[in-house]
């Protein structure tokens, strides 16, 4: 077909390729509960060789069309746009006490985001839609084959817990000891002021990752001895 060319061909192998790639590679760092994962990890490959092709095919023509042009470089600017994108990339991550909690995925999004805006800027059409469909599917249905993995391969869950605690100096250090002896690992942390009476409250919002067979209701009737603790609710989450 006509419509198919060299250029379509050799974008398709070379993204393919870079999928299968990463994704090896993010399987491996899932596997040992790293924040960077699966998802993470083929955004990030996907976008670093859709970028490559821009080098390649993207200025091309452009080149061929003005072959008098002396010390003009059309790639100066898309690779400003990479560099700075990163800075909007890292404040997306969210990070506590010097360990990544989240945000890793979303600060990657934006990143390949920003390759598909410089793609598209320059015509390379079939490339950009390829990548936005290898980019949906890693979001959405990686995230739930994740999931499935954890849940049924590691014999493990996901619950979120909400705790409304003292706001006090060494509370989620508390939180964090007693969740750490029932063999709970922490996923994600997130925080906010909860003192509508003004009480010195704050709440946390935690998604932990539980064995399958551990009990709720114990670790909750835990959570509600300490003296900290003013309410906790807890509820089925996926990661």
């Amino acid at each position: 077909m006509a419509f198919i060319t060299d250029e379509m061909i050799t974008s398709t192998i070379r993204l393919s390729l870079i999928v299968l790639l990463s994704g090896l590679i993010g399987i491996e760092r899932e596997m040992k509960n790293h924040p960077a994962g699966l998802r993470t990890h083929i955004l990030v490959g996907v976008g670093s060789c859709l970028l490559m092709l821009v080098s390649i095919f993207g200025f091309e023509d452009y080149l061929t069309e003005h072959p008098k042009l002396v010390g003009y470089d059309p790639s100066r600017i898309p690779s400003y746009v990479i560099s700075g994108i990163g800075f909007l990339g890292a404040g997306t991550i969210l990070v506590h006490r010097g360990i990544t909690v989240k945000g890793l995925t979303t600060a990657a999004s934006i990143w390949v985001v920003a390759g598909l805006g410089l793609v598209v800027g320059i015509g390379m059409f079939f490339e950009a839609i390829l990548t936005t469909i290898i980019i949906i599917t890693t979001l959405f249905f990686l995230n739930k084959l994740e999931a499935l993995y954890k849940n049924k391969v590691k014999g493990e869950k996901f619950i979120q817990l909400t705790l409304v605690v003292k706001q006090q100096i060494g509370n989620l250090t508390i939180l964090s000891d007693l969740i750490a002896k029932e063999k709970i690992e922490i996923v994600e942390i997130d925080s906010e002021e909860y003192d509508t009476q003004n009480l010195g409250l704050v709440k946390y919002t935690l998604l932990v990752k539980i064995p399958k067979k551990a009990s709720k209701q114990i670790i909750v009737e835990k959570l509600q001895k300490l003296s900290i603790v003013h309410r906790v609710k807890v509820k089925n989450a996926s990661n």
